[in-house]
C-alpha cells in the first residue's frame, strides 16, 4: 500500500544552526489503517449482532468519515503543539476557520538541530502516524463500541509517551552525573 510516512529534507532552516524537515502523512494511508483496526474490531465482535458489528466497521463510509476528518485535525494540531519547539512558527493566519475540509496530506514541519539524527525523524515520522490512527480508531470506538475504546486510548498514550522521550532525549537535556560517582 506504499509507505505511510514521506519525510523530506527541506534543507537549511532560517534559523542558524537548525535543518527544515517535513513529516507528510497521507490521508489515504491514515483512512487505510484506521479502516483496517475498526474491521478487525468488528470481525472479533462475534457475541454482537451484525448491525453493531457493521458500525463499528463503516468508520469509513460517508457521513462517517467526517468524524473521522474532525478527530484527524485535531490530532494532528494536538502533536504539532506537543513538538514545540521544533515546529515553532510565526504566526501566518490571524483568522482561523471551523470549515470541515478533507486534507490530503498532514505535514508536521520542523526545525531540527543539524546533528539531528535520520533514525530519529524517521521514528518521530512513524510514531505521529501511529498517533493518528490510534487517536481516530479510539474515538470511533468511544461512539460505537465504547467498552474497546480503552485500548486504543491506551496505546495513542503509549505512542505519546514514546514521542515525548524521542524528542526531550534530542533537545540536549541530558542529566549530568555527579562528579563523585
Amino acid at each position: 500500500m506504499g509507505t505511510n510516512v514521506e519525510i523530506w529534507d527541506c534543507g537549511d532552516s532560517e534559523v542558524v544552526g537548525k535543518k527544515s524537515v517535513a513529516l507528510l502523512l497521507r490521508r489515504d494511508q491514515l483512512l487505510y489503517d484506521i479502516r483496517n483496526c475498526c474491521y478487525v474490531e468488528g470481525h472479533i465482535m462475534t457475541e454482537s449482532p451484525d448491525e453493531v458489528r457493521h458500525t463499528v466497521q463503516d468508520v469509513g463510509e460517508e457521513g462517517n468519515v467526517d468524524r473521522v476528518t474532525r478527530v484527524l485535525d485535531l490530532a494532528h494540531a494536538d502533536i504539532v503543539e506537543r513538538l514545540y519547539p521544533f515546529t515553532e512558527r510565526e504566526i501566518r493566519n490571524e483568522v482561523i476557520i471551523d470549515r470541515l475540509r478533507e486534507k490530503k496530506l498532514y505535514a508536521v514541519m520542523m526545525n531540527v538541530p543539524e546533528g539531528f539524527s535520520q533514525t530519529t525523524v524517521n521514528l518521530l515520522g512513524k510514531l505521529v502516524h501511529e498517533l493518528l490512527v490510534y487517536t481516530a480508531v479510539c474515538d470511533w470506538l468511544s461512539i460505537t463500541n465504547p467498552p474497546k475504546a480503552d485500548v486504543w486510548r491506551s496505546k495513542a498514550e503509549a505512542a505519546l509517551a514514546r514521542i515525548k522521550e524521542v524528542k526531550d532525549s534530542r533537545r540536549g537535556h541530558r542529566r549530568i552525573r555527579p562528579h563523585w560517582l
